[in-house]
């Protein structure tokens, strides 16, 4: 079984796209018809995202740590004991694409770092957009960074590495930091593609969001 995390918080209005993405990406010829179990992880929500991840059969989990690694730990634990044998990490203002886990499964790779396009540029200047166009968030292979909105990885080695640490900033780097200590074969590459929300209102401490406003600091933008 493919497990496929989701961490939200008050997400309501990004919720229902993110999830009807990942089911099409589920039912990917490539996949084999394999079953693909999604968790949406509740943090701390007090909106309608549960209501919404149910009625599009994706499993709920609550927790009450406005930590997304806390977020991310917690759905994974659940899948593999559920029998997961791989997982895969987006966010829930995300847009998969229908060949993102066929494409993260054909390397081979104990674990798969995609990159992450932006979407909805209006409330940045253009001077930010040029300069992550070229940057962190470039859809391109060759890059070096975990995006925790395009992860995948054997739960085999995830395990081995110790998982998502529940760390308020910097929790991807110190998991990669991890798994290549753990002698993981890892695979760069934007061929899984995902496309994210450029807004401004960010949820996580030094996430997408943080990069994008601190880019656009006086003098930058």
């Amino acid at each position: 079984m493919i497990g496929v995390v989701v961490p939200a918080h008050n997400e309501e209005g990004q919720l229902s796209a993110c999830l009807t993405a990942i089911a099409q990406a589920a039912m990917h010829p490539e996949l084999g018809g394999e079953e693909v179990c999604v968790v949406v992880v509740l943090d701390s929500c007090t909106d309608g995202s549960a209501r919404i991840a149910t009625s599009l059969g994706a499993l709920t989990l609550r927790v009450a740590a406005c930590n997304v690694g806390i977020a991310r730990a917690t759905g994974a634990g659940q899948l593999i004991e559920a029998g997961a044998r791989w997982l895969a990490f987006t966010d829930a203002d995300t847009i998969v694409s229908a060949h993102w886990l066929a494409a993260q499964l054909a390397f081979g790779a104990d674990a798969v770092c995609g990159s992450v396009a932006l979407t909805d540029w209006s409330q940045h200047a253009q001077q930010v957009r040029q300069a992550l166009d070229t940057g962190i968030f470039e859809n391109a292979g060759g890059h070096r960074r975990i995006h925790g909105a395009n992860f995948g990885v054997s739960a085999q080695v995830y395990q081995r590495a110790g998982g998502f640490s529940p760390l308020v900033s910097s929790g991807n780097t110190a998991l990669m930091q991890a798994l290549i200590a753990a002698g993981a074969r890892i695979a760069w590459s934007g061929l899984p593609h995902v496309s994210t929300s450029a807004r401004v209102d960010t949820r996580v401490l030094d996430g997408s969001g943080s990069h994008l406003l601190s880019t656009a600091e006086p003098g930058v933008s």
